[in-house]
């Protein structure tokens, strides 16, 4: 279903606007869901869709804990629309195992102990992803840089550094 997302048969209720139907590729599984116009892109994964992986942390797009990846690119699903990424392409943390192996990150956070209570560390991996796709970071520095719009209240972001340079540098963790 690309394209626009089509309004529901169904009366409005109480006057309200009838929900649309929205088509989301969401881990490589096509999915449809009817959804009022103003749902967020992160209730519709997480409450509509049962993927709980994606965390609700600030609801404002400034901790970064429900960075997904939309189209391979990293975005805040809190700040998103879910009619806006009609028959769009979205990975969560659900999404980034393969074949029952760990993603390549997932597996240098662990290896790299870049998590600890763990509330932030699916956004942080779906960034990383990202991040290590857009190729623009070299360095540390350009790391920490590109990486700062995720938050983590432990202070974990020693390691959490240590697991991207691991896996963009391709070393066995």
């Amino acid at each position: 279903m690309q394209g626009r997302p089509q309004a529901t048969s169904h009366p409005p209720e109480q006057g309200l606007p009838p929900k649309l139907e929205v088509g989301l590729h969401v881990n490589g599984v096509e999915r449809h869901v009817l959804l009022r116009p103003w749902t967020t892109l992160l209730d519709a994964l997480r409450e509509h869709l049962d993927l709980t992986g994606t965390k609700k942390g600030c609801d404002h797009g400034q901790c970064g804990a429900c960075t997904v990846l939309i189209d391979g690119r990293r975005v805040l699903s809190c700040l998103t629309l879910a009619v806006m990424k009609d028959g769009a392409e979205i990975t969560t943390i659900e999404g980034l195992a393969q074949n029952g192996e760990l993603h390549p990150l997932q597996t240098a956070f662990i290896a790299h102990d870049g998590f600890q209570c763990g509330y932030c560390t699916p956004g942080q991996i779906c960034s990383a992803v990202g991040l290590i796709a857009e190729g623009r970071a070299k360095t540390s520095d350009e790391i920490r840089e590109l990486m700062s719009g995720n938050i983590c209240r432990c202070g974990c972001y020693p390691n959490i550094l240590m697991a991207i340079e691991a896996v963009m540098q391709g070393a066995e963790t």
